[in-house]
């Protein structure tokens, strides 16, 4: 039987675009994850960027984002980007800016789709797109004294 997208879980959601932010404070798994619930969606993928505690062989003691005034509304253009190509039935995408310490959440994205795979693919175009589209800059700085700038 062929699909017919009749039920109404099969028509688009009215706006999947359900977090768009940057924060100054720690970030929440479960606030992103609340945000793309959707009982059209069967599946959901969950992507968490964190601070590593190496980065080019050298180690990292500290780093910190910081973001152009623009960041917030990039971000919303990617995931427009996205909601246009994929099955979306919700999507959210936070980043941190400001001090952070190994360990800590550097960006949590999510999307919602009807079917795992999509989810998979949604997912993995915002964070791509995040990372090489949106004006956040992270500036290390390393055991041996040195620091480096690294942009998007």
């Amino acid at each position: 039987m062929a699909p017919t997208n009749d039920h109404p879980g099969e028509q688009g959601a009215q706006d999947p675009i359900k977090l768009i932010a940057i924060r100054e404070t720690a970030l929440s798994l479960d606030e992103v994850f609340r945000a793309v619930g959707d009982d059209a969606a069967g599946g959901t993928a969950l992507f968490v960027g964190t601070v590593r505690n190496h980065d080019g062989g050298a180690d990292v003691d500290e780093l910190g984002y910081s973001c152009h005034p623009s960041a917030e509304a990039e971000m919303r253009r990617i995931a427009e980007k996205v909601v246009a190509e994929y099955p979306v039935r919700a999507l959210a995408a936070v980043h941190r800016v400001g001090d952070l310490e190994v360990g800590d959440l550097a960006v949590v994205v999510a999307v919602s789709c009807p079917h795992r795979g999509e989810a998979f693919e949604a997912c993995r175009k915002l964070i791509d797109d995040l990372k090489h589209e949106v004006p956040i800059w992270k500036h290390q700085k390393f055991s041996d004294g040195t620091n480096e700038w690294v942009g998007a």
